[in-house]
């Protein structure tokens, strides 16, 4: 028995087909393992992190598809508290999507009034074991802040409400030889602080005695992208 040939048209529509058949899958909810305590959702920051430096990311969680899977509630694996500045998108920098982190941005990622209910918020309501606390190197308003330090108070009232939050975490002498260097230990000690504080709060200390939170610090790199975790 002949096998049939196929036309030229057919060929091409067969072609065709095959092309457009990965495209058609790209929105279909990929299954989820969720992280089932502050380690692991450590680990799946760092793993990230890391393909985002080496420029391997996946931007999986962004599909049409995944989105309506998340209108009926979110369920994120891991709290962040980063800074407003332009430069350190958090679900970029961690590689995540739609749905997989509870991120609160403000300017110094310091802890505000504001800041706190959406923290509490998190632990509360969404569950998140972790929190992290990202602090940027170059920070603008840990900048004002060393600064105010050094006796240059020139700002607008916002900005100095701001920088007050964040002095009282800040050595008087700061480590380094050079504003660069100063600025770098600032910003470290600036994410020091602003665990410290969240620490002392009444609702943190309950969850962290129950074994419901973790809370870490961490500090990214401008030009290498990745993301430095503090030792606790």
């Amino acid at each position: 028995m002949k096998t049939p040939r196929l036309t030229r048209r057919e060929l091409l529509l067969s072609a065709g087909v095959a092309a457009a058949s990965p495209l058609l899958a790209v929105d279909t909810p990929e299954p989820v393992t969720i992280p089932a305590n502050a380690q692991e959702a450590l680990l799946r920051l760092q793993e990230g992190n890391r393909r985002f430096v080496e420029g391997r990311t996946k931007h999986a969680h962004e599909g049409a598809n995944w989105r309506k899977h998340l209108v009926g509630g979110q369920k994120p694996f891991a709290t962040i508290l980063g800074c407003a500045d332009s430069r350190v998108p958090v679900e970029l920098v961690f590689d995540q999507g739609f749905g997989d982190l509870f991120v609160v941005r403000v300017a110094g990622n310091v802890i505000a009034p504001d800041v706190i209910g959406s923290l509490t918020y998190a632990v509360a309501h969404l569950s998140t074991p972790l929190i992290v606390i990202v602090g940027h190197e170059g920070c603008g308003a840990v900048t004002a802040a060393v600064e105010a330090l050094k006796g240059n108070t020139d700002e607008l009232p916002g900005i100095k409400a701001l920088v007050q939050l964040i002095e009282p975490g800040l050595p008087k002498e700061l480590p380094g030889k050079s504003i660069e260097e100063q600025i770098s230990a600032a910003v470290e000690a600036n994410v020091r602080w602003s665990l410290s504080e969240l620490a002392q709060l009444p609702e943190a200390q309950r969850a962290i005695a129950a074994g419901k939170v973790t809370l870490l610090g961490a500090v990214y790199d401008l030009r290498t992208g990745a993301v430095r975790f503090l030792p606790t």
